[in-house]
């Protein structure tokens, strides 16, 4: 019979709601610390995140703290609690040390990536631009530092050849959330151990992450196309005008790095620093998503033209 913990929970986007789905199954959840209530959408509406909505559904209580840092009753809250353990996942703001003591096991995370490597915001886009054949997930305890405290396992698992970072973080996230569920059983008698081996970080992505960059071998320029998913997503400059590319895929050819090689039925074919890439949704700047041929044939872009982007 599994051990029932008294937990707090701290995440904010859609990837962390299933984490708390799990652990209101099999736990008590006394607490949902998440972000504040934002605008979205077309109409800039003001809506909770994600995992508060979720949290609200599931009739659990909801902080939404500004600050942490800053927030003057968080902190007595989480002591009232009576908490076994705390987890956090994405939940978008750093967790101040004071708040790390309270509860009786601390703050467990799941993190996607074997750490020491790719600590940070965005590990598995990271590891997917980088061209890692493997990556991983840990579940740590939280200490003062970025992604520094002691793991109490990890697991190694294959990128698949075609993976999106979309797909492999929801994938190391469920997988997560069975490692969590085993470490929760047994904190009693869990040790975490120091982490071993180079650091490496993995920050935020910024816009010009996602630009196409054609002068790269064809295996870099699709692995940054599935790393940078779902945004800043990939893209480059056309007479002016920003064209993001939705669907790719590795092609043969060579040439000039950016030259296109053919406007066939399925697709733009497009030479780079090595081999080429086939482009086969493309999206221009103020456009609906529409078929690269048929961008291409609107665009007068033939074979041998040359496409912005480096």
């Amino acid at each position: 019979m599994s051990r029932k913990r008294r937990l707090a929970f701290f995440g904010s986007p859609a990837w962390a709601v299933p984490v708390l789905e799990a652990l209101a199954r099999e736990h008590d959840v006394a607490l949902v610390v998440t972000q504040p209530d934002k605008p979205r959408g077309r109409g800039l509406e003001t809506q909770p995140s994600p995992v508060a909505a979720r949290a609200e559904e599931l009739g659990l209580a909801v902080a939404k703290p500004r600050r942490l840092r800053k927030d003057p009753e968080i902190a007595g809250q989480l002591c009232a609690l009576g908490l076994d353990a705390a987890v956090v996942a994405a939940y978008g703001q750093i967790i101040p040390e004071a708040l790390l003591q309270i509860p009786r096991y601390g703050f467990l995370n799941i993190h996607p990536s074997l750490l020491p490597k790719y600590r940070g915001a965005a590990p598995v886009n990271w590891a997917l631009i980088n061209g890692e054949s493997e990556t991983g997930v840990s579940i740590m305890r939280l200490d003062a530092g970025m992604d520094t405290g002691p793991v109490f396992i990890q697991e190694r698992t294959a990128i698949a050849p075609d993976e999106t970072a979309v797909e492999l973080s929801e994938r190391l996230r469920d997988r997560g959330v069975e490692l969590l569920l085993d470490v929760l059983e047994r904190l009693e008698t869990a040790r975490p151990e120091p982490q071993e081996g180079e650091a490496s970080y993995a920050p935020l992505l910024e816009k010009e992450d996602g630009r196409v960059r054609w002068s790269d071998p064809a295996r870099k320029v699709y692995a940054r196309h599935r790393g940078v998913q779902p945004w800043p997503g990939s893209w480059f400059e056309h007479r002016g005008k920003r064209v993001k590319v939705l669907e790719m895929k590795p092609a043969k050819g060579a040439g000039a790095p950016g030259e296109v090689l053919e406007v066939g039925s399925e697709g733009v074919r497009v030479a780079t620093g090595e081999s080429a890439v086939e482009l086969i949704t493309v999206q221009p700047e103020g456009k609906r998503p529409m078929p690269a041929t048929a961008w291409a044939r609107g665009h007068a872009v033939a074979t041998g033209a040359p496409l912005g982007g480096g």
